[in-house]
């Protein structure tokens, strides 16, 4: 097996390249389907290039992947592996761990740079604005206590979950030595001005700066232990130096502001923390189980499939699974933004985290608490808080260009002035701490972060799960929106509207005989037949060698005899096709938004059964809104025939559509829009559009709160089955986008301003600090702004 390849650059997207040994089924049938399903699924997913599987002969086979890690990360190819039937094996691993004592964006990519440096680590991400670090690693070389080890020697802390802290005290325990420091300089300074011995104020100076400069010394030192320079510790060497100068009351006063800035910045971060930490509390660790006639309370770990779990009234759902008994309404809000709540009863599907209402539940687990919808949700919104956007990436790059022109500058203003016998060395050092003060890029770390955050922890308290900030970017470039039809402009629920048999036969052989032929499928079509016959009291005999003939219908043997169920042209021109006349009857059916199913029995024509979807209800009034936000092109995509899509088109008031697609038809519509117009966004159900999806520069999926399928393969996904969330999701997008800019306008006008005021002696060193911190805690009140957003 070879090694891994490190991140490549290509362009400024990190690409990695990794053989993975996969553990595929022993039986060959099951072998082959799972090499197919595991790759097709892969390579639909956005940032894998290429997937492949090497030796897929043997039990143990290398699945060969190129991909992003900014993109997609291992936890989506190993939880797409199981759900195809295969296993990886655990030599390439994948934490994300929780990293706290970051006090600035320059701690992430201090972090970032010594981790990266480590043998066998792929990929590292470390985000300032979650406190948290993902980071994917070959097991063989390096494990995940050498990684923490290594972070915790750096200065800070890291935890395998979040722990409150108790007391205030402890809580905020940055913010009081901050404060702390205020009030003690306060009173050496105080002291000083009095005539108070000099060596008493020197020592409330010091206790000043022990308080004031803990957190920012320890960090900036053990940065330097591993090479790296850090605004920590260049703001530890300016206070020093002014201490040397005699100016302690200077160094004090940098320490206090620095210190209180970051402490404040942290206490504002926190609400949006807050808000996506809500989601994984959720879930109840324990559940009501019964077995064996007894019912006791366990872990939820603990449950397995087939479990019946007792919901009592007003009690949250514990994991995913059917209503065995009792009937009650059902909160699902948290999870799918729905603000009403849906009534539940024997049969229907439950998710962890939903609130029981009025009536008490018997339900059988189908997932595992690890595999719950929920679980899935707060896995990937956790991997999505610590993926880069594309801004984000920008602004490292200036960063590493910006941070040695800045200590170059400070380094000329300190040294110049004297030489040229313009300042003294007092006043020279002075003036270039305020520009190094000045030009510190913490707003501009943050400012991007704190807004992609903020975005992705709003959009999950609505039910819409945002994999990363390059997608919630994306979904604010959008100026044309590709819509499939079934179960996304139409309300998924197609009924038998009409049936005409023909000749000899009955309503009943023309039902029964289509039912038969697609028992097996999960078209939405087939299920609205096979639910009309059963309707009828119908006993539907399944079909035997199906056969799909793709955009037309099906082909199948029923008791020795050849059947066809399908589009007049999956008839037509062959043995007892349709007659000119019967095509117009259907075409005519068609005109009136029908979709026409023909079915044919050994090369006898039995007669045409017509299915309607109907629009949803809110699909006009969700399209005007999308125009509002400046969508310039709303296209419908439909395998359906041109006269039933320009119904519904027309109905529901679309620009355009394009009818009788095949898939790979629909991802050709997508990219000839991506060319004509620009960023396109393509809304499906993630599954049988999963191509179209994964080509658009968004892959929106809809009502995916019960897909697993979509969650995985989705850049957005609308958990509600509501097609009205679509325009929040993307004005969000577009908010975001508007508050990342004024963010960077922020951040950059300050520093414009500053450094020549402070080179040339306008703003000090106080005026500095002032305005610098000041600017890093506007940045992030302004992306704390879309907490509130509400579309």
């Amino acid at each position: 097996m070879s090694a891994p390849r490190t991140p490549e650059s290509h362009g400024s997207e990190p690409r990695v390249s990794l053989e993975l040994p996969v553990v595929l089924p022993e039986v060959d049938d099951h072998h082959d389907q799972c090499i197919e399903r595991l790759v097709e699924r892969l390579e639909s997913l956005r940032g894998i290039t290429s997937a492949h599987i090497e030796n897929g002969e043997a039990d143990e086979a290398h699945l060969c992947l190129h991909y992003d890690p900014n993109l997609v990360a291992l936890t989506q190819v190993e939880r797409l592996a199981q759900d195809a039937g295969a296993e990886l094996t655990q030599r390439y691993r994948h934490e994300t761990l929780l990293i706290t004592s970051m006090d600035c964006g320059d701690c992430a990519q201090s972090i970032e740079h010594v981790v990266r440096r480590m043998d066998g680590v792929l990929q590292v991400s470390v985000s300032y604005a979650a406190e948290k670090m993902r980071v994917e690693f070959d097991s063989t070389t390096v494990n995940r206590e050498d990684i923490s080890a290594r972070v915790a020697s750096m200065g800070f802390e890291v935890r395998d979950s979040v722990e409150e802290p108790k007391g205030w005290l402890a809580q905020h325990a940055e913010l009081a030595r901050s404060v702390a420091a205020g009030a003690v300089l306060g009173i050496g300074f105080g002291l000083e001005k009095v005539g108070v011995g000099f060596g008493v104020a020197l020592a409330v100076y010091g206790a000043s700066y022990l308080l004031g400069g803990y957190d920012i010394a320890r960090h900036g030192l053990k940065a330097l232990a591993k090479g790296r320079f850090t605004i920590d510790l260049l703001m530890t060497v300016a206070a020093g130096g002014a201490a040397i100068l005699g100016e302690w009351a200077e160094g004090g006063l940098l320490l206090f502001l620095f210190s209180l800035g970051h402490a404040l910045e942290e206490e504002a971060m926190d609400r949006a923390r807050s808000a996506i930490t809500a989601l994984g509390d959720l879930s109840p660790k324990t559940a009501r189980v019964r077995r064996d006639g007894q019912t006791s309370e366990v872990g939820v770990e603990t449950l397995e499939r087939g479990d019946i779990v007792v919901v009592r009234a007003g009690e949250r759902i514990p994991v995913d699974g059917t209503v065995e008994a009792g009937r009650s309404s059902i909160d699902e809000s948290a999870l799918t933004g729905e603000s009403l709540p849906v009534e539940k009863a024997a049969g229907d599907s439950v998710f962890a985290g939903a609130v029981n209402g009025d009536g008490t539940l018997d339900v059988e687990v189908a997932k595992l608490a690890s595999d719950s919808t929920l679980a899935r949700v707060v896995a990937l919104v956790s991997e999505a808080e610590t993926q880069k956007s594309p801004t984000q990436m920008l602004v490292d790059r200036i960063a590493g260009f910006f941070v040695p022109a800045t200590l170059v500058t400070v380094g000329v203003v300190w040294v110049a002035p004297p030489l040229l016998g313009w300042l003294t060395w007092s006043d020279a050092f002075l003036r270039s701490m305020a520009v190094l003060v000045s030009a510190s890029p913490c707003a501009l770390a943050i400012a991007t972060p704190a807004a992609v955050l903020s975005g992705i922890a709003r959009a999950a308290n609505r039910g819409v799960l945002i994999k990363g900030g390059v997608h919630l970017e994306n979904l604010g470039r959008l100026r044309a929106v590709a819509f499939d039809k079934t179960g996304t402009i139409t309300q998924g629920a197609p009924q038998v509207t009409a049936l005409q048999p023909m000749g000899v036969a009955t309503e009943l052989d023309l039902l029964g005989t289509a039912a038969a032929i697609e028992l097996g499928s999960t078209h939405p079509l087939a299920r609205a037949i096979v639910s009309a016959a059963r309707e009828r009291g119908l006993e539907v005999a399944e079909a035997q060698d199906v056969e799909t003939v793709p955009g037309k219908g099906l082909r199948a043997t029923l008791e020795g005899e050849s059947v066809a169920v399908g589009t007049p042209a999956l008839l037509a021109g062959g043995p007892g096709g349709p007659t000119p006349e019967q095509i117009a009857g259907a075409e005519r059916l068609e005109a009136d938004g029908n979709t026409v199913v023909l079915v044919q029995r050994s090369n006898q024509l039995l007669g045409t059964i017509a299915v309607a979807d109907r629009p949803r209800e809110n699909a006009r009034d969700t399209l005007e809104r999308l125009r509002a936000l400046g969508i310039a092109e709303l296209v419908m995509l439909t395998g359906d025939n041109p006269r039933v899509a320009q119904a519904i088109a027309t109905e529901v008031g679309l620009d355009e559509f394009r009818a009788g697609l095949l898939p790979e038809d629909k991802l050709k519509a997508i990219e000839e829009i991506s060319e004509r117009i620009g960023a396109v966004g393509m809304l499906g159900d993630g599954v049988n559009d999963a191509p179209a999806l994964a080509r658009a520069s968004v892959g929106i999926a809809m009502g995916a709160a019960g897909t697993d399928v979509a969650l995985e393969t989705a850049d957005v996904a609308l958990m509600a089955d509501d097609l009205s969330v679509l325009p929040f999701a993307i004005g969000l997008g577009r908010r975001t986008r508007r508050v990342i800019a004024q963010n960077l306008v922020i951040a950059l006008g300050v520093v414009a301003v500053l450094v020549p005021s402070s080179v040339l002696g306008v703003a000090g060193i106080g005026t500095a600090i002032v305005l610098h911190e000041g600017s890093t805690l506007v940045v992030v009140a302004n992306a704390l702004r879309l907490l509130r957003y509400r579309g």
